[in-house]
Order: C-alpha cells, then structure tokens, then sequence
C-alpha cells in the first residue's frame, strides 16, 4: 500500500513537470514574440524604409525584430546602423556592443564602435577595438588610418590639458581646434574650451561649444546654466530663459538654475513691459520701467545701456528736449556707434531748432550704417530744416519751442501782434519795420496753427515760400488778421479779432 502512494506522488510530479515544461514553451511564444518568418519581415521592413530614408519608421521595425530575436548579432548591428542616421550615436554604442559579444570576431561592428569612441575622445577604448580589428585583419586600411588618429588625439588632449593647467588659454584653444576635429561629440573638450574663450573675451564663441555639449552629456545642467548666464550677459535675456528652463527641466530643484531664472525672469518682464508701453506710446511709464530695469540689474553694462538708449528715444516722444539731449549724450558715451542714441539726439536737437547739431549727429550715424533709410531721410530733413532757419523759423518770429500747441502759439503771436502793431510806432522808418515784424508774425501764426502746413514746416520746407508752391501760387487774395493788408499805403485803422 505504501508502494502504490509513492507511485501515485511520482505521477502527479511528473503530470506537473510536464505542464511547466508546456506552459514555459507557451509563454515563451507569447512573450518573446515572433516567428521567424515575422522577425524577418521586420527586418525587410526596416531595410526598405531605411533605404528610403523614413528613419523613425525604420528603427521601429528594428525595435521589434531585437524583441522577436535576442540572439541575433546582426540586427542589432543594423538597428545601430539606424540609430548612427539618426544622430543618436550614444545609443548605437549598447547595439554594437551587444553584436560584439555575441559575435566576437565581427570586425564590421567593432571598427564602427572604435569610430564613435574616438569622435568621443575616448582614445584608450577606440584604440582596444582597432587594434582587435587589425589582430584579426592586419591589412585594414580604415583600422590603420583611425589607430593613427587615436594616438594623436591622445597627444593633442595631453598638450592641451597641460596649456590649460598652466593657465594658456591662447595654445589650449589651438590644441582643441584639432582635438575637437577628431572627437566632435567629446563634450569635455568643448567645455573646456568654452571656458578658455570666456577667459579671452569671446563669449559668443563659447555659446557655440556650450550649445551642443548640452547634447553631449545625459544630465548637463551645468552647461545650461553657462549658456544662460553669457545669454543674460549679452543682453539676450530670453535666450537666457529658455537655456535655464532646460536646466530646471532635468531638476526644477537645482539652487543654482532656480536663483538664476528668478532673476531673469523678473528683469525679462520689465524689459518686455517697457517695451510694451512704448508700442502704446505710453512713453512716460516706459520710462519709468527702464529706470526701475536700472535698479534692478546695475552690475550687467548691457542692461544699464539699454536703458538708457530707451530712456533718450521716450524723452524725445515726451519733447523733453534738453533732458534728452543730456541723457542722449551720456548714453552716446557709452556707446558711440550706437545708431538710434544719434538718430535720437538728432531729434533732441531739432526740438531745440539746433540744427546745425541735428545735422552732425545724423551724418556721424551715416558712417555707421549708410544704407539706413530712416538715417537718409532724417538727415535730409535737418539740412532742408537748417537751411530753412536761415531764411525764416517760425517758431523762433513767435519766440516757442517747436512742441508749443496751438494754444500756446495764439498766445504768443496775440502779444507780438500787439507789440508790432504798426500804428504803436510814428516815424515811415520805424512803421516799416513794424510792418515787416507784423507780416513775418502773421505768417508764423498761418503756418504753425495749420497743421497740414505746420508739417510741412517741420518736415523742412516752406509752406509759404513761392518757390515750394506749385502752380506758381497763383488764386484769389491773401487774407491778412485783423483786416490789415501790409502792401496797401494809408493809415491804418485795425480792428482785432483774436481766434
């Protein structure tokens, strides 16, 4: 009886090892997925679409075809080949790796992993996989021709290290030009050459290394970080943004890049808000942001320069004449070949009828810039304006300033009108002087209370000058105020009617 209980356990043991055994060969169906005949349906799939350059369609085919056979070095060795089209050569290196192991003498895979690690600047490992290479196939053209540049790039990162640590950022520079031709995705020698040019002053230049070493390394926060802070010194501050929000994208917790975005975020919104104001013509509180974007970022030049470029053009709008002229000056200072604080300045001096001014600051903008259209024209405007003050200004027979309104011109002619009133003087001699005053006051008053011919005016020509009127100026008579016609003899009786 015992007997027969042991043969019926053994039984069922072997009942049960059985279904394992099924059940592992089932699952093992299920879950490694493909058969043959669809694992190299994926494999002509991704041949065909990587011929026709559909690269994200390709890699897919290969995805699967890896997951159908683990085992198979060569699709792996094709799915590297993709990811290399890619651009994405940091994961081509797992893939090769892979069909090495699996295939040790598969000298294809390992010549194309020794070429990405030494565009890497890793010239120990690059060397290891082409010397294997040539081991096995001594007349290797390729091997020979990459081995050579393994042992110079080694050399070349030796002498610039050493440059660099004694502190000759010129000859670490040279050094890395070659060393960066041989190992382009090596980030360090970007890094360190960034660092060596923000040292020389070239900041732009070490942007340009900074940009793809940001790409180079999985986790390069501090890259980003660099990149923001020359953007921000530049004056680029929304470049600036974005480079430390890729920073906080890979850890919104880094101290560093969080106190670094507060800063520029708060003085970005006054840059752009002030920019705003003034697009609204809104230049007194545009003002007043640029003076508050002073306060805020004093140790930045760009930034304090800005400002006080943007603070001349508002006070120009706002026709602070004098004021702009002395902000104007101080901000040409600071920047001398600054086109807009000349074109700015030259308005200043235009509003003050200096026109001899106007005209030297737009030609010292010329020389900067002699395409400008804008310089071209407000140049031509204060010659036709200076000459034009050398005949006759009409501000200057009423005694206003070139931003007097309307009110204030009446004003100031009522009482030069009263003042050279003809019958207020005796003698022929001093009647025809009064006379003279009289007609040059009442034509000011014609002109500057006109606005079509008050712009023409301003814009440098002589609304009342024969010469400018075309047609000859022929018509009806002239109406001169107060009924009075200077070219009629007599006595004179006038009666005023002030509009």
């Amino acid at each position: 009886m015992e007997s027969g209980r042991r043969r019926g356990l053994s039984s069922v043991l072997s009942s049960l090892s059985l279904l394992c055994v099924v059940l592992d060969l089932q699952l093992d169906g299920v879950l490694g997925g493909a058969t043959p005949v669809e694992i190299e349906h994926h494999l002509e799939m991704g041949r065909k679409l990587l011929a026709a350059g559909q690269l994200a369609e390709a890699l897919s085919h290969y995805h699967s075809a890896v997951e159908g056979d683990s085992k198979n070095y060569l699709t792996y060795y094709k799915r590297a080949a993709v990811f290399l089209a890619m651009g994405k050569s940091k994961s081509a290196l797992p893939d090769l790796t892979q069909a090495i192991q699996l295939k040790p003498d598969f000298l294809a895979a390992r010549l194309q992993r020794g070429n990405i690690l030494l565009k890497q600047g890793s010239t120990q490992e690059a060397t290891e996989d082409f010397q294997a290479v040539l081991k096995r196939s001594p007349d290797n053209e390729e091997a020979h021709d990459q081995l050579h540049k393994a042992s110079e790039l080694e050399l070349l990162q030796e002498e610039a290290h050493d440059a660099h640590h004694h502190g000759d950022c010129v000859t670490t520079v040279k050094m890395l030009e070659r060393v960066i031709a041989l190992s382009p995705w090596d980030p360090e020698s970007r890094e360190l050459r960034a660092e060596c040019y923000i040292k020389l002053g070239e900041p732009r230049k070490a942007i340009m290394d900074l940009t793809p070493a940001t790409r180079l390394r999985a986790d390069n926060r501090a890259a980003f970080l660099k990149l923001s802070q020359l953007h921000y010194s530049l004056g680029e501050h929304h470049d600036s943004l974005n480079q430390v929000r890729e920073c906080l994208k890979l850890d919104q917790d880094d101290k560093e890049c969080f106190a670094h975005y507060k800063q520029v975020k708060k003085l970005s919104k006054q840059l752009d808000a002030a920019e705003e104001l003034i697009s609204e013509q809104r230049y007194q509180e545009a003002f007043d942001k640029y003076e508050l974007v002073m306060r805020m970022e004093p140790n930045v030049q760009f930034y304090t320069n800005k400002a006080k470029e943007r603070i001349c053009f508002c006070l120009v709008k706002m026709k602070s004449a004098e004021k702009a002229v002395d902000i104007c000056s101080e901000a040409h200072q600071r920047e001398p070949q600054n086109i807009h604080i000349l074109r700015d300045r030259a308005e200043a001096y235009i509003l003050l009828q200096e026109y001899e001014k106007a005209v030297e600051d737009y030609r010292e903008a010329q020389e900067f810039d002699q395409e400008n259209q804008e310089l071209r024209e407000g140049l031509d405007r204060a010659q036709k304006l200076l000459k034009l003050s050398r005949k006759r200004d009409y501000y200057k027979i009423l005694g206003v300033s070139r931003s007097a309104n309307k009110q204030e011109i009446i004003k100031a002619y009522r009482k030069l009108a009263q003042q050279w009133h003809p019958d207020n003087f005796q003698s022929e001699t001093e009647k025809k002087e009064a006379e003279k005053k009289f007609i040059d006051i009442a034509s000011a008053k014609e002109v500057l209370t006109n606005p079509e011919m008050r712009q023409k005016f301003d814009s440098g020509e002589d609304p009342l000058d024969p010469e400018n009127q075309q047609g000859g100026g022929g018509g009806g008579a002239r109406e001169w105020p107060f009924g009075f016609d200077p070219f009629e003899g007599g006595d004179f009786h006038f009666k005023f009617h002030y509009n």
